[in-house]
């Protein structure tokens, strides 16, 4: 289920910033983009939290964290900066520090996308020293940030923004799922979570990332997590399939690479012309970005995944001296 949410999170992402949709002047783009970046954000939210309850290392959480999102990331921003041309000192430090989203906003055009990569690592990192400082117990400290961002969203009128402060409750919602769905917040949040309609959720999701529907846009975080929390417990088998689906599970697997990539070249001489000439030569950037993502995933990227895993692979001797004696605390751990 989560490979289908993460491959339909990066198509709206990819629909919404390169593809006409509707008629102009119902301005539904911006809609779609943010609907697949409030599901994108969830996912974040959810796995990473879910890992740090089930590992809690935090040295290993943060390197391998930081290898699978950095070196790609460094190397969008290298490509951004060289299609832009002219950036300051201040604009490279900024995104290569993951803060250009922060105000004053240093993002650069080609690259005006990452301002998600920003918020993601700043997640990560703050994350990992919430629990370094008071442990696994500290992450009961996620709801309650949560509904502070959004309390703070609604009384300075953020339905949407980059910044984090005002946008961080999208991540923290999904890490809000990952305490329910493993039995942290007790089993009647586990039952609310599952008793909502994927049909009904969905198109409220939607209605949410549109500023013109009112209050909904400040809900936009827990409909996510209510929409991706139900699937699963109780997905149609429809949906199940879809999920399972390799086409799907492909573009699950190179969505980073997408993300990256999609925004960069459509600054590039793929993405110039009137509106008849760019849009005939979608197919190209696509293809581009396709082919950019797959050498990225299965190349450039597993790289640097494999050397994470063995910067923070147990070393022998500690795991051999430890067995017979820690196994069964260890046993008990795993079960708590």
């Amino acid at each position: 289920m989560l490979d289908g949410w993460r491959a339909l999170s990066i198509t709206l992402v990819i629909l919404g910033h390169l593809f006409p949709i509707g008629p102009s002047a119902w301005q539904l783009n911006a809609p779609v983009a943010a609907t697949g970046m409030v599901m994108f954000f969830t996912l974040s939210g959810f796995l990473i939290t879910r890992f740090l309850i089930e590992d809690g290392n935090i040295r290993r959480f943060l390197i391998r964290r930081l290898l699978r999102i950095v070196p790609l990331g460094w190397l969008g921003m290298f490509l951004v900066f060289l299609v832009d041309g002219d950036v300051t000192a201040g604009e490279v430090a900024g995104n290569m520090f993951f803060v250009a989203n922060l105000p004053p906003a240093s993002l650069v055009e080609p690259g005006e996308h990452f301002w998600s990569l920003c918020l993601e690592v700043q997640f990560y990192l703050s994350i990992a020293l919430l629990v370094a400082v008071g442990g696994k117990r500290a992450l009961f400290a996620i709801p309650l940030i949560c509904i502070l961002i959004t309390c703070a969203r609604i009384y300075w009128g953020q339905p949407i923004t980059i910044v984090t402060w005002f946008r961080g409750d999208e991540i923290l919602a999904g890490a809000t799922l990952a305490l329910i769905y493993e039995g942290w917040l007790g089993e009647r949040a586990r039952k609310l979570i599952s008793l909502p309609s994927i049909y009904l959720l969905l198109p409220l999701l939607f209605a949410s990332a549109d500023m013109r529907t009112g209050f909904l846009p400040y809900l936009r975080p827990y409909l996510s997590a209510l929409l991706i929390g139900t699937s699963l417990y109780y997905a149609p088998r429809w949906l199940r399939g879809l999920s399972e689906w390799n086409p799907v599970t492909y573009v699950a697997q190179t969505s980073y690479a997408l993300y990256v990539f999609h925004g960069i070249f459509v600054h590039t001489w793929l993405g110039t012309g009137d509106t008849l000439i760019k849009y005939a030569k979608r197919p190209l950037l696509l293809a581009a970005t396709f082919a950019s993502a797959h050498l990225s995933t299965f190349y450039f990227e597993r790289r640097w995944n494999a050397l994470g895993r063995r910067l923070t692979a147990p070393r022998e001797g500690a795991l051999a001296s430890g067995h017979s004696a820690a196994a069964p605390a260890d046993r008990r751990t795993r079960l708590n």
